[in-house]
């Protein structure tokens, strides 16, 4: 499942095509997605895409009408092709500009979804999510200040939206074995100096994820519709039963939230 700095880099990807470039047409090739793409989509036609913006996982162009809600779901990858290049298997919707660009949305399992929200009817979707890992809302006591009286483990508080929107399975692991802390513990009982560490880890391995993936993003208009992702630097996730890149005991998995964990008993306490 895309992650944030996938779907980030895939927002980079795109912007170039779309920001300022008026759309010609909207095409629905599959309307039932995770929620049915509704009618209102059609109100972008004729109209200039503003700014191509992220919230957690998703992706907002918004225009003068309202704004094009885009999430990739688990399967899902946006393409920008000509216009007018032969649709493939999974090809959902697309968006034509007027320069002759066609923004795709590929989803094989249909998990993703294209939504629609103006300032007066604002989706739920986004009504409730945290503050965003990297930006200045994400202050060094936030996670200490939620985290108190929360039995739940500390690796299912960082992966709720509620909390802080982003940190999915992948970097959550990663952030955990570089701030020492175990996965397991009580969010209420950790300490207000381990947050902190945990904090500038999120911060970290995002941001650090972000970059990578940017220095690859050379031309997002391939037929793949593959942005370049980056080849993932990781210290924990995937490696169970592998020596710990700190002290070489094998690292051990869990199962929490019904996500595995990998993590090292010797260093994460």
């Amino acid at each position: 499942m895309p992650e944030l700095p996938e779907v980030e880099v895939s927002r980079l990807g795109i912007t170039p095509y779309l920001e300022q470039q008026t759309v010609a047409k909207v095409n629905i090739h599959h309307k039932q997605l995770r929620w049915p793409i509704p009618d209102e989509v059609a109100l972008l036609e004729g109209q200039v895409i503003q700014r191509v913006q992220r919230r957690a996982k998703y992706l907002l162009l918004e225009s003068a009408p309202g704004t094009l809600v885009l999430h990739l779901g688990m399967s899902g990858h946006l393409k920008v092709l000509p216009a007018g290049t032969p649709l493939v298997k999974h090809d959902h919707f697309e968006l034509i500009t007027a320069a002759g660009q066609s923004l795709r949305l590929n989803d094989t399992r249909r998990f993703g979804c294209v939504l629609w929200q103006t300032d007066d009817n604002p989706l739920s979707q986004l009504a409730h999510l945290g503050p965003e890992p990297l930006s200045d809302a994400f202050t060094d006591d936030h996670l200490f200040t939620h985290s108190r009286g929360r039995q739940a483990s500390v690796k299912t508080f960082i992966m709720d939206n509620k909390v802080v929107v982003g940190v999915g399975n992948i970097y959550a692991n990663e952030a955990l074995f570089m701030s020492g802390i175990d996965p397991r513990r009580a969010a209420g009982r950790i300490s207000k100096a381990r947050y902190l560490k945990l904090t500038q880890a999120i911060r970290l391995v995002l941001a650090r994820a972000i970059e990578q993936g940017g220095t690859t993003l050379k031309d997002f208009s391939r037929t793949d519709g593959q942005p370049g992702y980056f080849a993932q630097e990781l210290a924990v996730y995937g490696q169970a039963g592998k020596p710990c890149p700190q002290c070489e005991r094998p690292l051990s998995e869990a199962r929490i939230g019904q996500r595995n964990t990998i993590f090292c008993k010797r260093c994460q306490t």
